[in-house]
C-alpha cells in the first residue's frame, strides 16, 4: 500500500449514536491510515447489532478494540503502549475484554495470544464479520483468532456507522488489498490481494450519506486507480473473465464519473493513487467535473530511479515526471502531495539529491515524509542491509521537510487575493469565532463564522496565508450550496 492518507499519532476513540436496547459498551480506537478508520466504522456497525454502544470512556468498556498499523516500527510501539494502558484498566475491571484488529494483528497473528498474553482476541482485516463468533470463544474461555485473508471480502454489504463524524466528510472504501509488492511495505501481507467492490453498492452508500446531509466523500483504497469491477474476484484474475464480464467492467475513471454525475452537489476526493496505475482518463474526469476535487495524492517514495528499482516501484523518475507534466497540462490548478521515504538501504547522497530535485520540479503542496523503518517480513528486510546511519537519515529527512515547507508556502501563496470555494468542516482549533474548511485543492482555510454553518459551501476571499493555512473572509455562498 501507499503510505497513509492521514496519520493520527495519538489515535482516535470513536463514538456513534446510542441505541437504547444496547446494554454493552465498546471502546474502539484507531491508528494509522484512513482505511483503518473506515474499517473501524464497519466493526462498530457489526457490534452495534450485537448489543454494543460505543463509548469514549475506557474505564466503562466491556470490550476494547484497537485498530492497528504496521507501516513503521514507531506505529507498532504506539500500539504496545496503548495495550499496556488497556491491561492496566483490565486489572481493575477483569471482565473487560481486549482485542487487536488490523494490520498488526495480521502480521503478528497468534504471537499476541501465545507469547505476550496481552489480548483476548486477534482479528485480521478480512475477518471482522467473524467478531461475534470470536467473542463467544472468548466468553467460553478460549483464545480467539481469525487472521484468514479473503479473496472476495469487501464489506460492501455492511452499512458503516459514521463514528465521531462531523456530518460533512466521509470515507467510502472501494478496494481492499494490494498487488504491488514494494519491498519496504507490509500491506500485501497484512491486507491480502487486491479486489474491488461492486459499483452499485458504492453508489448506494454514497446516496445514504447524501440523504443524511454529508457533503464530501473520499473514495478510499490502498490503490484506487487500479479499481476494476468485472463481476467479482481478484484483479489478477481479470484475464480469465468472460467476454460479458469484460464488456461490462467498470474501471476507476468510470466509477469516479458515475459519482460526479449522480451526486452533482457532493464533492469527491480519492486516495491513495499509485503512479504506474494512474490513467489519463482519470485526469480528464477531474478536469471535466467541478465536484471532483483538483487534488491528487501521488506517492513517489524517492526521486532516484535506482532507489525506485530497489523499492520495486513500477515507475522511474522520468516516468513520474512525465505523469506530473500530464497532470499539470490537463488540470493546471491541481494540487499534488507526496509520500517520501529517505534513508532506504543503499541510498547515496546523489540519490538524496535526486529526491530534492524532484520535489523542486513537482512543487508539491504538502507531503508525508519519513526515515526508512525496516519492517519484518518484507523483501527489503530479508534482502537488503539497513545500511544508512540514523544520523544521516535524520539529516536527509530534515532537508526534505525544510524544502517541503518552502514549497508549501509557495503553493499556498498562489491563493492570496483569490476568492475560493470552501466547504466548512468544523470550528477552527485556534479560534471559536472562526470556521475551518478546505478548498478543492485540499488546502485548509479559516475565516470568521458570521452566519454560516458547518456543511455550507462558502466563497472566501483569501487575504493571507501560512505554509498550510489560508486566511480570509466569507463573501457569500457558492453555487454548490444546496437549497
Amino acid at each position: 500500500m501507499e503510505k497513509t492518507i492521514e496519520e493520527n499519532k495519538q489515535g482516535t476513540s470513536l463514538v456513534l449514536e446510542q441505541k437504547e436496547s444496547n446494554k454493552k459498551k465498546l471502546f474502539i480506537e484507531s491508528y494509522g491510515c484512513a482505511m483503518n478508520f473506515s474499517d473501524s466504522e464497519i466493526v462498530a456497525s457489526i457490534l452495534n447489532e450485537q448489543g454494543y454502544n460505543t463509548t469514549q470512556n475506557l474505564e466503562e468498556a466491556d470490550l476494547v478494540l484497537v485498530n492497528t498499523c504496521s507501516i513503521r516500527d514507531k506505529a507498532e510501539q504506539t500500539i504496545r503502549k496503548r495495550l499496556e494502558k488497556y491491561n492496566a484498566v483490565k486489572k481493575i475491571n477483569p471482565s473487560m475484554k481486549v482485542g487487536v484488529l488490523g494490520c498488526m494483528a495480521e502480521r503478528l497473528k497468534s504471537q499476541f495470544l501465545e507469547e505476550e498474553k496481552i489480548v483476548d482476541m486477534v482479528v485480521g482485516p478480512d475477518a471482522y464479520k467473524d467478531i461475534p463468533n470470536l467473542l463467544k470463544e472468548v466468553e467460553e474461555g478460549r483464545d480467539a483468532i481469525n487472521v484468514i485473508l479473503s479473496k472476495d471480502e469487501t464489506y460492501g454489504d455492511i452499512s458503516p456507522v459514521r463514528l465521531n463524524s462531523n456530518g460533512v466528510n466521509a470515507f467510502v472504501s472501494i478496494t481492499r488489498g494490494c498487488d504491488n509488492m514494494c519491498t519496504f511495505c507490509v500491506v500485501p501481507f497484512t491486507r491480502g490481494r487486491e479486489r474491488s467492490r461492486e459499483p452499485q453498492s458504492i453508489l448506494q452508500e454514497i446516496n445514504d450519506l447524501w440523504s443524511k446531509g454529508f457533503k464530501e466523500v473520499c473514495l478510499l483504497g490502498q490503490n484506487v486507480d487500479s479499481y476494476l469491477w468485472y463481476g467479482g474476484g481478484l484483479k489478477k484474475d481479470y484475464e480469465k473473465a468472460s467476454a460479458m464480464e469484460k464488456a461490462t467492467a467498470v474501471d476507476f475513471a468510470q466509477l469516479l464519473e458515475m459519482c460526479a454525475i449522480q451526486f452533482p452537489k457532493m464533492r469527491f476526493r480519492f486516495s491513495t493513487s499509485n503512479p504506474q496505475d494512474m490513467h489519463e482518463e482519470v485526469l480528464h474526469v477531474i478536469a471535466k467535473y467541478y465536484n471532483v476535487c483538483n487534488y491528487i495524492h501521488l506517492p513517489v517514495q524517492s526521486g532516484s530511479t535506482r532507489i525506485l528499482k530497489e523499492m520495486n516501484r513500477q515507475h522511474t523518475r522520468e516516468e513520474y515526471m512525465t505523469l506530473i507534466d500530464k497532470i499539470k497540462t490537463i488540470i493546471p490548478n491541481c494540487s499534488i502531495s507526496q509520500d517520501m521515504i529517505t534513508g532506504f538501504p543503499t541510498e547515496t547522497e546523489e540519490d538524496h539529491q535526486d529526491t530534492l530535485s524532484l520535489m523542486k520540479y513537482v512543487k508539491y503542496d504538502f507531503g508525508y515524509m519519513f526515515a526508512y523503518s525496516e519492517r519484518p517480513g518484507t523483501l527489503a528486510a530479508r534482502k537488503l542491509e539497513d545500511d544508512v546511519p540514523e544520523e544521516v537519515k535524520k539529516r536527509r529527512l530534515q532537508e526534505i521537510v525544510d524544502l517541503q515547507q518552502e514549497l508549501s508556502l509557495e503553493r499556498t501563496k498562489r491563493f492570496v487575493g483569490q476568492t475560493v470555494e470552501i466547504l466548512i468542516e468544523k470550528e477552527s482549533k485556534k479560534s471559536s469565532a472562526h470556521w475551518s474548511g478546505r478548498n478543492s485543492e485540499n488546502t485548509v482555510a479559516v475565516f470568521p463564522k458570521e452566519n454560516y454553518k458547518v456543511g455550507d459551501f462558502v466563497l472566501v476571499k483569501i487575504n493571507d496565508c501560512t505554509t498550510a493555512t489560508l486566511i480570509g473572509e466569507a463573501v457569500g455562498l457558492s453555487e454548490m450550496q444546496s437549497n
